[in-house]
């Protein structure tokens, strides 16, 4: 079971989400909030899994609220998971969104099993934007100039041989289960190196590590024909199928019935 903080100035947005998160196996609403400073004060008393922001709150507020909500990490407890829902399709309110640390960056347009699914990759650590975001973040690394994106200031020498294998399993979208299986180490052994991996590079989200792994040349996109770049003035559109593409250790996304369902 995940807990889900909803936060959106709108009543209406919020009885919409509740709808239809509610009767959800696997997932409950740990409580709503409809501001920035609200929902940081909501996450500090409930500590939910995932924190979603809707798509009625600014997106200067939605950046200063995700800082805000990163910087609540407590020792008996990791960063928060933060998933942003926005109408404003402009990639530079992605970058800074993402940079600010959220783990995932969706549109309004998304669909409910969309949501859904992206709610559970982003509770269990892993992290979900549109394909349109993850178009110009790959030409954002592959051709130069290029507009700001969330990457991670640490140096690739500072990793292991291990941690390098490691992160190039998770940039390929393998599942923590599968890169113990082709390196012969147990699966909290990887969850370890992950967690360092994301110290030693400085990242505050899965998503960063993603980009740092392009950023560093650790991990090339694929140059091909059936592969165009979009331009430097690239926007998302409301339709681009489909809505969500997974930055995760998964090949894809994790099923609710995966969670212990109360």
């Amino acid at each position: 079971m995940i807990t889900v903080l909803l936060a959106d100035p709108h009543a209406l947005h919020r009885l919409g989400l509740r709808t239809l998160l509610g009767p959800r196996p696997g997932l409950t609403i740990a409580g709503e909030a409809t501001t920035g400073a609200e929902t940081a004060r909501m996450h500090e008393r409930l500590r939910p899994d995932v924190v979603l922001l809707g798509s009625g709150l600014p997106p200067t507020d939605v950046t200063t609220t995700v800082r805000r909500l990163r910087q609540t990490r407590t020792p008996d407890s990791g960063p928060p998971r933060i998933l942003v829902l926005s109408s404003a399709h402009r990639d530079e309110h992605a970058y800074d969104v993402l940079r600010a640390g959220a783990d995932g960056f969706l549109p309004a347009t998304t669909t409910p099993d969309e949501l859904i699914a992206a709610l559970f990759t982003v509770a269990a650590g892993d992290a979900v934007v549109s394909p349109g975001l993850a178009r110009a973040l790959i030409h954002a690394v592959r051709h130069g100039p290029r507009p700001e994106v969330p990457i991670a200031k640490g140096r690739l020498e500072d990793l292991t041989e291990r941690e390098r294998d490691i992160l190039v399993a998770v940039a390929s979208g393998r599942s923590n289960a599968e890169i113990a299986a082709q390196l012969s180490i147990a699966t909290t052994t990887v969850k370890s190196h992950v967690s360092r991996i994301l110290t030693k590079i400085g990242a505050r989200a899965r998503v960063q590590a993603v980009v740092f792994a392009y950023e560093s040349g650790l991990v090339r996109p694929p140059l091909t024909p059936a592969d165009p770049s979009p331009s430097p003035s690239h926007r998302m559109t409301n339709h681009e199928e489909p809505t969500c593409t997974y930055f995760s250790s998964r090949a894809t996304p994790p099923s609710p019935n995966r969670w212990n369902v109360a």
